[in-house]
């Protein structure tokens, strides 16, 4: 592939400009991953026109990722419902009437039996997600045997579990644990709006400490919560400038769910979802950008823009925590119309 000459984007006027501004950007074939990304830079990219940022996407996606490839996880709730957070979109959380049974810490030659399922039906990530604020100290010889037993499964192997204590962190590390996901959700000025009960700088930190033990880092975010263009930008800036990106980035559409604060928030447009995706992918070229919860109420066309978007990865099953996904069967034939291969995380370089 030829090299892509820089890129001189002009950003217009919008709610979301801070004046008329010229932003180089190299995106060139052997560019260095960048953590130097500004809100003002994010946001001339979300302002590109569709075509010009899609192929910048799919350009930055294939210089280290097998295009047509899609890697394949698997998310079980293992502990669900009576969180301690007040997160607005959350069905799980102890401050919404969302009418939801909530379930103790499920045994764990249970969560194998649903990972040797996971694996069967092609998935090479499995990923374990507890409603708590944090775990406690009981829950940690059975979390640890979860990952251990998972591993020797031959399926990566991803926790959730809200924050952590180094101690925790370290014994996860020391059970093989593969990835962690801490969500920031969303920008750090909007995000006092949609959580209360934890800070931003909690979720950094939380990062932070997984990243130090050698554990990597799934984080992404949530779009459709309300939030402004800059709010998406300013999301993603935070995760593009971290010491290192992450290694998995989920891009969440809200699933608006009865009884919680944001059952009624209006749907965002789907084009600037598949913007989302972009832009991470841009500014997180080597980053596993994954088209995550939401999927159920999105068409086949929209999923396609996403994979073009640099998306390469979904998870697969008919639930995601709580919240519903699209069948099996109906994930299958949509990657067999499009041409992609359901596999393990494909890198080029």
């Amino acid at each position: 592939m030829p090299n892509v000459r820089a890129s001189t984007i002009i950003r217009p006027d919008s709610a979301t400009a801070r004046g008329d501004e010229t932003v180089s950007l190299q995106e060139t074939r052997g560019a260095e991953t960048r953590h130097d990304w500004t809100v003002e830079q994010a946001e001339a990219l979300f302002a590109l026109p569709f075509n010009d940022l899609i192929f910048q996407a799919q350009t930055a996606h294939r210089r280290h990722f097998d295009a047509n490839s899609v890697q394949l996880s698997n998310l079980l709730s293992i502990k669900t419902g009576s969180c301690a957070e007040d997160c607005a979109y959350c069905p799980q959380s102890a401050h919404h009437n969302a009418d939801l049974e909530a379930e103790k810490l499920m045994d764990v030659e249970a969560v194998v039996a649903a990972a040797e399922q996971a694996r069967a039906g092609g998935a090479s990530r499995f990923c374990m997600g507890a409603a708590w604020r944090n775990p406690h100290e009981r829950d940690m010889p059975a979390l640890r045997q979860m990952v251990e037993r998972v591993g020797a499964l031959g399926l990566e192997t991803c926790l959730t579990l809200g924050m952590l204590t180094e101690k925790q962190v370290a014994d996860l590390k020391d059970s093989g644990l593969d990835y962690y996901n801490h969500n920031i959700d969303t920008s750090e000025e909007f995000y006092d709006q949609i959580i209360t009960t934890r800070s931003f700088a909690d979720r950094l930190e939380t990062l932070e400490n997984v990243r130090q033990a050698g554990i990597k880092v799934c984080s992404g975010g949530i779009v459709g919560m309300g939030e402004s263009r800059q709010d998406r930008a300013g999301m993603l800036v935070t995760l593009a400038t971290q010491p290192a990106h992450p290694e998995s980035v989920p891009i969440n559409m809200l699933v608006k769910v009865e009884g919680t604060p944001l059952a009624d928030q209006p749907d965002l447009d789907p084009l600037e979802f598949v913007r989302t995706i972009a832009v991470a992918k841009i500014m997180m070229p080597a980053s596993v950008v994954r088209l995550s919860a939401g999927r159920e109420q999105m068409s086949d066309e929209l999923q396609a823009l996403c994979f073009l978007a640099g998306a390469s990865s979904i998870f697969v099953g008919t639930k995601l925590l709580t919240t519903g996904n699209p069948l099996p069967e109906k994930d299958a034939g949509l990657l067999r119309r499009l041409g992609l291969n359901g596999s393990a995380e494909a890198a080029v370089n």
